[in-house]
Order: structure tokens, then C-alpha cells, then sequence
């Protein structure tokens, strides 16, 4: 019985040395006994601080000692190429940039960190003061002024906004067109499908909702996602949905560019135009929308003929830029043609300093909107085509002040409102116009009681229709040309420029209205946005059953309603 008790006793002392043992080896209490340099660094003889974990004691090892550019306070100084390199924060490291005495860079604000480099540790001790002469200091003073200004100028220049356009340009939809600001959220994401409010693609191969369209503030950039659709959608000829076509799950998220074709299904197909504008780079609202309305009564569908466009600033005119609306018929060559000549024959022209100091000491422009029309008329090629212009040149002067002037051929029709005060700057050029037909009197071959067309069109003045006007003479290319319109910084003025799909069904009187009751709608919401009238009146247009393709340009001058935008090439 004794031997059994001692056996036990013994069996206990060693499952309780055994524990013992192992607590030792867990708890390492030789840690606290030995010192290493890669772990702690003493400072000033008072305190040690931990200086890098494990995986930094790699990189120490290698290099056997600490590089300099690290702060061992704590503090950091940016740089430019900092994020390029892992973050030591983590870690108790904090990476400063090495400022060499012939360069130095200082902290935003009015604190001076300088890192002294010294082939002599011991001369300066970690706490010291340091004192500078007075003409180093001034230096240093005036290098830094100049660094924190060009720090300023690159930000602004980083404080840009995307505009994302979508067009549709083949399908039952064609010539639908949808534009959205990366910083209007309210309007994010878009969707596109048969049953998308956005832009709602009426073709039986495309699925209710097929994709989305999203900025990814991450990446900044615009991205598209099928959303499951039957068909599968395909960004310039690649498929971007999911292999599993039909399974109704998601695709992945992929970059778009300025220019890529969507194509939904075997006909539709949109093009993607991104253009990035400085947030304060125009000074006014700029709102454009514009839509076929593709089916007439009895359901005859209209190809989309309208073009509407515009330039801020012109190219080297940093005071100009041009607004626009091409009506085409026969076709849309000639307004597409039109539409990317006026601007840069505007441009040229302009570029003349003798001429644009004319412009702007006489507060007229008439000579040189009336010589873009005749060089782009000069320039068309289109026999059988031809379109409406109507362009509105607007140009600010030294005081803060607008001025705008209106030329135009055709019925695309241009209205200001200035100080509460109707202003109409375009002229209609239908043959049914009493002008019109007095002009043609006068020009040796008057017009039959009831005649209201020629050659099967009811326009006597446009640009195209070259073959037309071979054959008459009473065919013309000469511009209207409007009075100057002076727009002051501080009043409510606002431009309306559409296409004749817009004034066949409401009248100048009735769009200023318009206007007005959404102006104040939105003020009382805190949102004024120009797009947001453009789509508007777009919308009342179809609801009024227009026949005919709308466009619709609106210029807000009202600043106090911050309408920056960002231009949206058509």
C-alpha cells in the first residue's frame, strides 16, 4: 500500500514539474532579461520605444541599421512619391521625407519640420533646438511658399468631373440620348432596358433591365454591369456578362472609355462619349437633352436627325464659347457636318486678335458670325442634304458681365429672357413667314398666294442642298444675325435654344413660363439644375405629342444657383 502511495506522489510531481516547464516556455521570461537594437531604441537615456514588429526586423537584418528618412517622433512629412511605398504607421514608424538643406520642403500651415543629415551623430541630440541664420531661414521661407502654391495648382487641376453621354445610334431607339454628371449622385446608377426610366430601349431583344451604368468613385472611372440579362451584352464586340447567359446572375464590373460601342441583343448599340470638365470651368448652368421622339401617328418611326452641341471655351478663346442646334433633313449629314464646322471656323476666326478686340470693344460679332456661316456653307458637301443652325456666341469681359449673340438659318428658334424682359434671337425662315416671302419677292420671283413650300421644303434659308439651290436662287444660306444681348452678373437671365420639334407644340411665351415654375420648384427643393429644366421641357414636348425630333440647349445665368457643368459632346 505504501509503494501504490509513493508511486502516486511521484506521478504527481512530475505532471506538476512537467506543467511548470511548459508555462516557462510559454511565458519566454528571458525576454525581459536580454535587449536587441532591431526591437527598441533608446532615446535620450530616459525611455525605450518599440520601434518595428516582426516582419520589419526582416528589412533591419538586412540592412543592419535604420534608415534616416524614418521620424522617430511620430511626426511625418508628405511627399509626393509617398504613396508608392507600404505604410510603416502600423508598425510605430512614420515616413518622412529627407530634407536636404539646398531643397527644403515644409509642412502646410505654420509649423517647420527640417531632418538634419549629419555625418556626426552625436552633434545633434534628439530635443535640441535648432537655430538658423536669417537668410536660411528666408530661403527656406520662400521655397516653401512656392512648393504649398504648386501643391494648390495641381489640386485644382485634380478637382475635375466626369460627363458620361449615352447615345443610342442603331435599334428601334436610335438617336435617344442620355447625359449624367459624376458628381449627381441623385441620378446614379443609369439603367438601360426596355423598362429603364433612363433610357428605356423599346426592343423586344433587350430585357427589362439589361445593364447599369455606375461611377466608381474608388477607381474614378465609369463602369457597366450586366445585370443578368437573356441576350447578354457585349462592350466593342466582347461579351461582359456571365458565362452562364440566361442564369439571370450579374456580370462583373468593367472600365468604360470615351468611345466604346455598347450593343445589346443583335440591333442596338450605344456609344459611350466621357468628356471630364473643371468643376469651376464654366460659368453658367448648361443643361442639353434631346430625343427622336420615334414614332409618328400611324407609327412610322423618325430616324433622329437633330444635332446639338456645345464648345466652353473655344479652342484658345478662354472669353468665347458657342451653342448650337443643327436640324437636318434629307438625312443627318449635313448637320453633322455643320455641327463640327461652325465651332472650329468660330474658333479661327476669333484667334484673329484684331478681330476678336473688335468683338470685345464693340460688344459685336455680327461680322464674324455672319463670315462662319458663309465659310461653312463654302466648306458642306451635300447635295441632297441640308439642315437648320442655329448658334448662340456667348463671351464674357473683364467686369464679371456676359454678352450673347444668336445667327441663324432655318426654325430651330433661340428666346432669352433678361430681367424679366422676353428677347427673341433667331428668326424663322419658313417660307410661310411674311419675311420670308418678301424677301423672296425682292429677289425677282414672288411666291404664289398659298404657296408654303418649295421643291416639296418648307425652309428658305439653310446650309446644304446644294443641288436645291443651283436649281433656285430664292434658296439662301444668309444668317440672321440678333442684336447683342448684355447679361449682367447678378441678374436671373437665362437662353433657350431647340429645335422646331419643341416650338411646333410650345410657344416662346409658354417655355419661359416653363421655366419659371420649375426655376421655383427647384428652389424650393435647394436644386437648380439646368439639366434638369432641359429634360423638362423636353418632357412636356412628348407630352404634347410632338412629331418631330427635339432638342433643347439651356443656359442658366443665374450664378447664385452654382450650376457648373460639364460638357457632353454629342
Amino acid at each position: 500500500m505504501a509503494m501504490v502511495e509513493s508511486i502516486v506522489t511521484l506521478f504527481l510531481l512530475l505532471m506538476l514539474l512537467l506543467i511548470i516547464v511548459i508555462i516557462f516556455f510559454a511565458c519566454r521570461p528571458w525576454r525581459f532579461f536580454f535587449s536587441s537594437r532591431s526591437r527598441a531604441i533608446e532615446v535620450g537615456g530616459d525611455i525605450e520605444r518599440p520601434l518595428v514588429s516582426d516582419e520589419v526586423n526582416l528589412l533591419h537584418d538586412q540592412s543592419n541599421e535604420l534608415h534616416r528618412d524614418y521620424d522617430l517622433e511620430g511626426a511625418s512629412l508628405p511627399d509626393a512619391n509617398e504613396a508608392h511605398f507600404p505604410s510603416p504607421r502600423s508598425h510605430g514608424l512614420v515616413h518622412k521625407q529627407r530634407l536636404p538643406v539646398n531643397s527644403p520642403n515644409v509642412l502646410q500651415g505654420d509649423s517647420l519640420v527640417l531632418d538634419v543629415v549629419s555625418d556626426s551623430p552625436e552633434d545633434v541630440v534628439v530635443g535640441q533646438t535648432l537655430k538658423l541664420p536669417p537668410s536660411q531661414l528666408a530661403e527656406i521661407q520662400k521655397q516653401s511658399r512656392s512648393n504649398f502654391e504648386s501643391r494648390l495648382v495641381q489640386g485644382d487641376i485634380l478637382d475635375q468631373r466626369s460627363c458620361l453621354t449615352l447615345e443610342v445610334i442603331s435599334g428601334p431607339a436610335s438617336g435617344l440620348r442620355c447625359s449624367v454628371q459624376s458628381t449627381n449622385p441623385s441620378r446614379l446608377p443609369l439603367t438601360l432596358g426596355r423598362l429603364s426610366k433612363d433610357i428605356p430601349i423599346n426592343d423586344n431583344e433587350v430585357s427589362g433591365k439589361h445593364a447599369l451604368i455606375q461611377w466608381s468613385s474608388d477607381k474614378t472611372k465609369w463602369e457597366v454591369v450586366d445585370m443578368g440579362s437573356l441576350n447578354g451584352t457585349y462592350l466593342n464586340s466582347h461579351p461582359i456578362h456571365h458565362p452562364d447567359i440566361g442564369s439571370r446572375h450579374w456580370g462583373d464590373p468593367i472600365g468604360l472609355a470615351n468611345g466604346d460601342i455598347l450593343k445589346f441583343g443583335t440591333k442596338s448599340q450605344v456609344i459611350v462619349h466621357i468628356t471630364s470638365q473643371s468643376m469651376h470651368h464654366i460659368p453658367f448652368g448648361v443643361g442639353m437633352a434631346s430625343d427622336p421622339m420615334s414614332m409618328r401617328r400611324g407609327g412610322k418611326k423618325l430616324p433622329m436627325e437633330d444635332v446639338c452641341y456645345y464648345h466652353w471655351p473655344l479652342p484658345g478663346l478662354d472669353q468665347f464659347g458657342l451653342f448650337g442646334i443643327c436640324d437636318g433633313h434629307g438625312g443627318d449629314g449635313a448637320a453633322k457636318s455643320a455641327s463640327k464646322l461652325l465651332p472650329e471656323i468660330v474658333a479661327n476666326l476669333l484667334s484673329d486678335s484684331l478681330k476678336r478686340e473688335r468683338v470685345l470693344s464693340l460688344h459685336d460679332a455680327s461680322d464674324v458670325l455672319r463670315e462662319a456661316f458663309c465659310q461653312t456653307e463654302s466648306c458642306l458637301n451635300h447635295p441632297y442634304e441640308g439642315c437648320t443652325a442655329t448658334v448662340l456666341l456667348v463671351w464674357a469681359d473683364g467686369d464679371e458681365n456676359f454678352f450673347a449673340q444668336c445667327a441663324n438659318v432655318g426654325d430651330s428658334s433661340c428666346v432669352m429672357n433678361v430681367d424679366g424682359q422676353q428677347i427673341k434671337m433667331s428668326e424663322d425662315h419658313k417660307i410661310s413667314n411674311i419675311s420670308e416671302r418678301l424677301r423672296i419677292g425682292e429677289a425677282g420671283e414672288p411666291l404664289k398666294d398659298g404657296e408654303t413650300r418649295l421643291y416639296g421644303i418648307n425652309l428658305a434659308r439653310m446650309l446644304g442642298d446644294k443641288f436645291l439651290k443651283q436649281q433656285d436662287p430664292r434658296f439662301s444660306s444668309e444668317p440672321y444675325i440678333s442684336e447683342v444681348v448684355r447679361i449682367a452678373q447678378a441678374s436671373k437671365s437665362f437662353a433657350l435654344l431647340a429645335s422646331d420639334g419643341l416650338w411646333d407644340v410650345i410657344s416662346h411665351k409658354k417655355a419661359i413660363q416653363l421655366v419659371h415654375q420649375m426655376r421655383e420648384k427647384n428652389s424650393e427643393e435647394g436644386n437648380n439644375s439646368a439639366e434638369k429644366i432641359a429634360n423638362f421641357l423636353l418632357n412636356e414636348a412628348k407630352t404634347l405629342r410632338t412629331k418631330d425630333n427635339t432638342s433643347v440647349i439651356f443656359l442658366d445665368f443665374d450664378t447664385s444657383t452654382n450650376n457648373f457643368t460639364c460638357k457632353a459632346e454629342s
